[in-house]
């Protein structure tokens, strides 16, 4: 690959609605060209690049690599070498030293790597030096998140969310190569006089950004509707790190058939479902898009209308996979996403997954209940553990209701059916005056049941 070639065509974002171009070799995205990464019947080579500074141990570098290793295979790229350099500070223009990028792009010809993946941002300054250096496409871990979620993005709003965190990401970082761009959108975009071409890009791009954030205001209004909707019931929210096992602990709670891959960001969508203990009310369950480290501010941004069902829930579900060895940190790294999203002050219970793959026998789980007061260890795979953790989650709905009680007449019986979709029934007891029923339920759902019932609103028990 000659090194100038890469910068004409360097990101591979595709509108709404349009697919990869078979082989990756036609010119047809919006952004993307012949030298698009993009899937195909063989696996390019890659080499991964981290660097060590004075405030980063060598531990913390090869365990960010060992994930990005993992994101590369998730899209489809070989890692072939990894390589990392200490230094003090990056280097302004090349992030790493001039000397080490001409030694990786030495060995990268006589491997056939074609591309160099960075596990820190670059600015469009390193990424321009970088690929005149070496001859490598180079990517650094944002543009390859953004990629892979571009990737799985199935329904219309994930689509939208990933192409405007990737204009955003691509704006700063366009250069004056870009002539297919206007010719991509047949003529929409007419070149004033002394207009750069690379100024028509930037306007062009400012214009789909703001289309977009506009469908995508849209959308949120359209899920802060249904929202509102279901504000009297009990919501809770999985949240933790990428492929901790959330979707299959979903599965397991509530007997349904979300997608479930060994990947990265296999899911980008929130989903709902409902948990219906035996003999407590409807629970609503909200898987939600996993986080990692160094997560882009832009993926947040973008993806806000999503992590706003983890704003509206009673309860969080911090899922964590205890078979990783790094679970420590990455309970630390979701934690700090909780942060930047205003949740951290939500109530959280820490339920330890994939206890299925640990080694027998393992100390572990006693070890982290004894540090995580409020957790417990399962298993989403095989379901171990699963009954009490539905019995835990109510529970925390449950500690918090007042105890009630009702005298219903029998030819009202068929209220004691809809008594169960709100309360906690602990006992019903058949008498010759009427059906006594004790329960526990919360101040609203009380004071809706006195209304409907025609109940003294003061009163904590009645006969109806």
């Amino acid at each position: 690959m000659e090194p100038n070639a890469a910068r004409g065509s360097r990101s591979s974002i595709r509108w709404p609605g349009e697919g990869d171009p078979p082989g990756g070799d036609s010119d047809d995205s919006a952004f993307g060209g012949s030298n698009a990464i993009s899937p195909a019947t063989h696996r390019e080579r890659t080499v991964i690049v981290g660097l060590q500074t004075v405030d980063v141990s060598r531990n913390q570098v090869d365990e960010s690599l060992d994930e990005l290793v993992r994101l590369a295979d998730t899209y489809g790229l070989e890692t072939r070498r990894r390589w990392i350099q200490v230094r003090p500070k990056p280097s302004p223009p090349t992030f790493i030293g001039k000397g080490k990028a001409l030694q990786i792009a030495d060995e990268a010809k006589l491997d056939g790597v074609t591309t160099a993946i960075f596990d820190d941002d670059l600015s469009p300054g390193q990424h321009r030096n970088l690929e005149h250096l070496t001859g490598l496409r180079v990517m650094d871990r944002c543009e390859l998140i953004l990629e892979i979620f571009r990737r799985n993005a199935r329904s219309y709003a994930a689509k939208i969310q990933v192409e405007l965190a990737q204009l955003r990401y691509m704006l700063p970082r366009l250069t004056g190569a870009w002539s297919h761009f206007s010719r991509q959108r047949g003529g929409v975009v007419v070149r004033g006089a002394g207009e750069t071409q690379l100024e028509v890009d930037r306007r062009l791009v400012r214009k789909r950004i703001g289309s977009l954030e506009k469908k995508l205001a849209g959308i949120s209004q359209q899920r802060k509707t249904r929202r509102e909707g279901r504000l009297d019931e009990l919501s809770v929210a999985l949240v933790g790190y990428t492929n901790s096992g959330k979707s299959t602990l979903m599965n397991g709670l509530t007997g349904s058939h979300v997608l479930v891959e060994d990947k990265l960001f296999a899911t980008l969508d929130s989903t709902v479902r409902h948990i219906t203990p035996a003999d407590h009310p409807d629970i609503l369950l909200t898987d939600t898009v996993g986080f990692i480290k160094k997560l882009p501010h832009g993926l947040i941004a973008s993806f806000k209308s999503t992590l706003e069902e983890v704003h509206v829930a009673n309860l969080l579900l911090h899922v964590i996979d205890l078979s990783d060895s790094d679970f420590q940190h990455k309970i630390e790294y979701t934690a700090e996403v909780l942060h930047e999203i205003d949740c951290d002050e939500k109530p959280r219970l820490m339920v330890f997954n994939k206890i299925d793959l640990l080694s027998q026998p393992s100390k572990l789980p006693a070890i982290v209940r004894s540090i995580y007061k409020n957790s417990i260890c399962v298993s989403g795979e095989t379901g171990e553990g699963l009954a009490d953790l539905k019995e835990m989650i109510f529970r925390h709905f449950y500690v918090k209701w007042n105890a009630r009680e009702i005298l219903l007449d029998y030819d009202r019986s068929s209220l004691l059916s809809s008594l169960y979709d709100f309360a906690k029934v602990e006992e019903v007891d058949y008498r010759p005056d009427g059906i006594h029923i004790r329960f526990r339920c919360s101040d609203t759902e009380f004071s809706r049941l006195q209304i409907s019932l025609g109940l003294d609103p003061d009163a904590a028990t009645g006969k109806a």
